[in-house]
């Protein structure tokens, strides 16, 4: 949603892309009220489709390209998280979340590169996050969905650079969302719980705007976290002995918290 509101303020003509039509039919008229504001006078249209269902996700990019006849940027910011034990995960819930976080968003990103290189124009983000580049203790199926999106977006960053394509992978660490509340457990129900660490993380506008600077300045690769994430990565990096010890020390801690 502040992705749009950001994108829409810049001027940009909007394809909203999700599941539920009414809440973005919501955004649409959000969107509206605000057009006397600012420059953009375009209505933003709305193709409604479930990003997990790869078969719809075809259909629902050619209905993009029908209306607008080209995409100059698309952002992948679609995700669901994760919360269990490794031990008690289904493999049905890693590969429910691998659906929507990973092989949704490169289906989108595949029907709709062809038209770019076509055109030798186009900019592709990809909204992953710390975890795509680090593994924390519980999060197994988020971790490894974003791991799987850094690695491929890194190589179509590669690939179409000779098109004149640019790809930026945005890393954002915790954001003030649902995504704890609607994050998925071992047995695949409801997380239900606003994690404190997410509560008091940074506005989804505060990115947004991070999202909209990215693409201006054509930016590859952005990390959009705090001290202490931002340090976990390097230390992963740098020094893996002792991020390991520091995680295994955190999955204790975190286990003895909830037996008791």
């Amino acid at each position: 949603k502040e992705c749009a509101k950001a994108f829409h303020a810049a001027g940009s003509k909007l394809v909203l892309c999700g599941r539920d039509g009414e809440k973005l039919q919501d955004l649409v008229q959000q969107l509206s009220t605000t057009t006397n504001h600012c420059q953009n006078t375009h209505k933003p249209h709305t193709v409604v489709f479930d990003l997990s269902d790869t078969k719809t996700v075809l259909n629902a990019a050619e209905d993009i390209l029908k209306y607008l006849g080209h995409v100059d940027i698309l952002i992948n910011n679609a995700g669901i998280s994760f919360r269990g034990t490794i031990v008690d995960t289904g493999l049905d819930v890693d590969k429910k979340v691998m659906e929507t976080n990973y092989f949704g968003p490169i289906a989108l990103t595949k029907a709709l590169l062809p038209s770019m290189i076509k055109r030798r124009q186009g900019h592709i983000v990809a909204i992953s996050s710390v975890q795509g580049k680090i593994s924390i203790p519980f999060r197994s199926a988020y971790a490894a969905s974003k791991h799987a999106t850094q690695a491929f977006f890194d190589c179509l960053r590669a690939e179409v650079e000779q098109y004149d394509i640019e790809v930026t992978v945005v890393s954002p660490g915790y954001i003030q969302t649902n995504l704890s509340l609607n994050a998925v457990t071992a047995d695949g129900s409801r997380y239900g719980v606003m994690d404190k660490n997410t509560a008091e993380g940074q506005t989804a506008a505060e990115v947004a705007q991070v999202v909209l600077s990215a693409v201006g300045q054509k930016k590859k690769e952005v990390l959009v976290a705090g001290l202490t994430p931002s340090l976990a990565v390097y230390l992963r990096n740098l020094f893996p002995r002792l991020f390991f010890t520091l995680m295994a020390s955190r999955a204790k801690k975190e286990r003895k918290a909830k037996d008791s």
